[in-house]
């Protein structure tokens, strides 16, 4: 317990140390939100990819597709690596980085404005945003206090209060040039967690033949093309973790940053290869589950005989990994959180304060006066964050599965359609992302999968977009 102490306590140091150099560079708002624009393609890959996975996937998704899903989840780790990672370099990369310098823009919300000459779109664009990724945060946060409640026996509020206030000194100092800096060590540390990860696992079950022909003995379909869960269900988590990323505003602000379109082609290749490794790891490892977990060998992992799915994979890591090498998993996926979590809030907090803000009632702002307020609502959005975790309304891939799927079916068929064609108007960004947001929200509310409304959801903005800009 010392030695984890220590360790984190190191861990934690490096990151504020960084976040205060940052501090003495970050004196614009281009600086604070964009890194000055000047971001290289490592710093921009490891970002990408680092904001990307989170505990979201490692303690949610690795619990609750691999245990409902078994090994067929790796669908979702190829679509993710290969459509929302590769597809979204490859065909928008360039795009974005150069439609944001041409248009003079650095949010979502104001590419919006100025592409469909629409006030309003950019009002309701920064409102979705800051509604719908406080969920997310929400989400990562309770991963990260399940993780360190098993690792440290703290108490699931007081976890949450040690991370909450551990990521408002790091983002709240030095932004997002920070981030990319220690970005690029979370990254090294996630992929040598990762292979370690999925070593200790083939190792711990007696070899990768005994680990499948054992998980098709409990039940055949773990081991399938398509698990347990079924065709249409798989389609739609694949479909929404991986369309959703070519209108999420925190992936998409990576391009906003980056240099130029070099630094876009190999990054494309570094994210795409740092994708496989983390998502397949994750579904793989989440996938093995029900060979090393019942409620006998785990019974903190289950309840009434039944899986707590956010308690099986802090639980499959106690079980699976040498205690010599937990530290090694703990930074793993403290790493992977803590990118993703200085992601949300820096795009969050650009939708209150640089969109709502000093687009709507002060306009006459100061670069130093918008620097100074990022720093304070980035912190409020945390505390939101943090009260919402602690409320637990709902398990990790729930919560997610809306949040993502109400972004994506707002802004799919808007901004992508936006960048490349010239025929998409006003009428029909907007009238998509009603429609989109609108089918998703109902469809959720009526009962149906989160996942599925928001699939749905976004097949209804993206087709939605070019045919009202016909009419």
């Amino acid at each position: 317990m010392i030695v984890k102490v220590l360790v984190i306590a190191a861990y934690a140091a490096l990151t504020l140390a960084v976040g205060w150099l940052g501090l003495k560079k970050s004196r614009t708002f281009t600086d604070f939100f964009l890194g000055g624009r000047s971001i290289g393609p490592w710093m921009s890959a490891f970002t990408y990819a680092a904001a990307y996975f989170s505990a979201v996937l490692f303690i949610g998704f690795a619990g609750k597709i691999g245990w409902g899903f078994g090994l067929s989840g790796l669908w979702v780790a190829l679509g993710n690596a290969v459509v929302g990672v590769l597809g979204v370099w490859g065909l928008l990369g360039n795009r974005i980085r150069r439609m944001s310098v041409e248009l003079q823009v650095t949010t979502m919300p104001e590419f919006l404005e100025k592409r469909y000459a629409s006030r309003f779109l950019k009002l309701v664009s920064s409102l979705a945003i800051f509604v719908f990724l406080v969920p997310y945060s929400a989400a990562v946060f309770i991963g990260l206090s399940y993780l360190f409640k098993a690792n440290f026996g703290l108490s699931f509020g007081a976890a949450l209060a040690v991370m909450g206030l551990f990521t408002a000194f790091y983002l709240v100092l030095g932004g997002y040039r920070s981030m990319t800096v220690i970005d690029v060590v979370f990254g090294m540390i996630m992929c040598l967690g990762s292979a370690v990860l999925v070593g200790s696992t083939i190792g711990k079950a007696g070899g990768l033949g005994r680990l499948l022909s054992d998980l098709g003995a409990i039940d055949p379909k773990l081991t399938a093309a398509v698990g347990p869960g079924g065709a249409w269900p798989l389609f739609a988590l694949v479909f929404l973790t991986s369309v959703a990323p070519f209108a999420m505003p925190q992936l998409v602000q990576k391009f906003y940053a980056i240099k130029d379109d070099r630094a876009v082609r190999r990054g494309m290749v570094a994210s795409t290869a740092f994708a496989l490794l983390i998502a397949g790891t994750a579904y793989f490892i989440g996938g093995s589950a029900r060979f090393f977990l019942t409620p006998e060998s785990a019974p903190a992992a289950f309840a009434g005989g039944r899986p707590v799915f956010d308690a099986l994979m802090p639980e499959f890591l106690a079980q699976v990994v040498p205690p010599s090498l937990s530290l090694l998993m703990m930074l793993l996926i403290l790493s992977a959180s803590m990118s993703t979590l200085a992601a949300l809030i820096l795009i969050s907090s650009s939708a209150a304060v640089k969109d709502l803000y000093a687009g709507f009632v002060n306009r006459g702002v100061t670069d130093e006066g918008l620097t100074r307020l990022m720093r304070v609502v980035s912190a409020v959005f945390i505390l939101v964050s943090v009260v919402m975790a602690y409320l637990r309304p709902a398990t990790i891939v729930a919560i997610l599965s809306i949040s993502w799927g109400a972004i994506g079916s707002f802004f799919l068929g808007p901004f992508v359609w936006g960048l490349i064609s010239r025929k998409a108007t006003k009428a029909g960004a907007i009238g998509s992302a009603v429609l989109g947001l609108g089918t998703c929200l109902g469809l959720a509310i009526g009962g149906m999968a989160p996942a599925e409304a928001g699939t749905i959801g976004m097949i209804v903005s993206f087709a939605a977009t070019p045919l009202l800009s016909l009419f």
